[in-house]
């Protein structure tokens, strides 16, 4: 019998082709498969765009190759500079202390610290004389409806637009009274006195919600231990708007409201008030015998600067219509919350002191020398 080969199917016979031409190509190149596998490396390298793999490092080539033409991309990781330039990174981690997240001026450093508590003081006061202070905000809180650039105890991170405390935060009128009462019993077991009780602290004092029951508190102390002691408050005249805060300001014996500029631009840069200078004025016509306090400030830039010619020429109009007993003037003597301001010249406060008295109402300026009122040159 005849013996009959059987025949490859046809997937067979493609993959032994294959592996022959793979086979044949590997012998014709004369070339090792480690070899082969370097020079794939190297090719790879110089692509455009494309980084060499870590791994090529570790492959020794057969014969010295110029780092410069073949491996442009791997020179850079040759070089120390690579490893040891700054990056983002490594300083962050090397660093001891991690930069703040949101720097502050140097002057910031400088400025008053918030009070730690009811009653501070007393303190020299240019317009007040020895005055015991008296805080109504929450503490270690600066919540006030401004936030003026020459505040010196900082900006307000709270003001009356956003969420206020709850009241449990404020305190109470018997808390008041009993802190202050407190502090004139200890200043009088010293022989010391004051001149006046002074409702102001490191925020506006009539965002207090119940202004008007620390007001009768602080006046019952005030009759029991220092008789004749003046109760004064420092506002910026923004709530006037409340009944209760016209009735509790009322009560008091001196009442000195803020206003730095007679027109609302000029209002909005030098104190950042939400209120227009038509709704300050309408309420402090509606307290009398006010003292009006003025704070006259410039920074280089001419970005905050209420001491232009204008700018007072609107303000004495704003007195004109306010009609209080008296002026105040002043410029900064402390550390502001905008580092930049400077403080205005005195030949500049003595010619507004001059504008006022001649508008008919009785202007004081303190921090300058008095001295007589010299004609502007035009």
């Amino acid at each position: 019998m005849k013996k009959v080969a059987s025949k490859p199917s046809p997937a067979t016979v493609r993959k032994t082709a294959k592996t022959g031409s793979r086979a044949r190509g590997s012998a014709a190149s004369g070339v090792a498969p480690s070899r082969a596998r370097a020079r794939k490396a190297r090719a790879a390298a110089v692509k455009p765009g494309r980084p060499a793999p870590k791994k090529t490092v570790r492959v020794a080539p057969p014969k010295p190759v110029p780092a410069a033409p073949l491996k442009p991309a791997a020179a850079p990781r040759a070089t120390p500079a690579r490893a040891t330039g700054p990056r983002p990174r490594t300083i962050a981690v090397a660093s001891s202390k991690p930069a703040p997240a949101h720097p502050r001026p140097a002057a910031a450093s400088m400025l008053m610290p918030l009070h730690e508590g009811i009653v501070y003081g007393p303190v020299r006061s240019r317009r007040l004389g020895r005055s015991l202070g008296i805080n109504l905000t929450p503490a270690h809180l600066k919540l006030c409806s401004f936030n003026c650039s020459y505040c010196q105890y900082g900006w307000s991170e709270h003001s009356r637009r956003a969420s206020e405390p709850s009241f449990e935060h404020w305190p109470s009128a018997p808390t008041v009274a009993k802190a202050v009462a407190a502090a004139l019993r200890s200043l009088a077991a010293q022989g010391d006195r004051v001149d006046r009780l002074t409702l102001a602290g490191h925020g506006e004092p009539t965002m207090h919600p119940k202004f008007k029951d620390v007001v009768a508190a602080v006046r019952k102390v005030r009759d029991e231990l220092v008789p004749g002691v003046p109760i004064a408050v420092l506002s910026n005249a923004s709530t006037l708007e409340r009944a209760d805060v016209r009735e509790a300001l009322a009560d008091l014996d001196e009442r000195y409201m803020k206003l730095d500029a007679g027109d609302t631009a000029t209002l909005r840069s030098v104190n950042g008030s939400p209120l227009s200078i038509e709704q300050l004025v309408a309420g402090l016509k509606k307290v009398p015998d006010i003292v009006i306090q003025a704070m006259f400030v410039k920074d280089r830039t001419g970005r905050v600067d209420n001491t232009g010619d204008l700018t007072v020429i609107n303000w004495v109009g704003a007195l004109d219509r306010i009609r209080p007993k008296a002026v105040q003037v002043y410029t900064i003597d402390r550390t502001p919350a905008f580092p930049y301001l400077q403080a205005v010249p005195a030949a500049r406060l003595r010619e507004i002191v001059q504008r006022v008295r001649l508008a008919g109402f009785p202007c004081d300026v303190y921090g300058v020398p008095d001295a007589p009122v010299e004609p502007r040159k035009a």
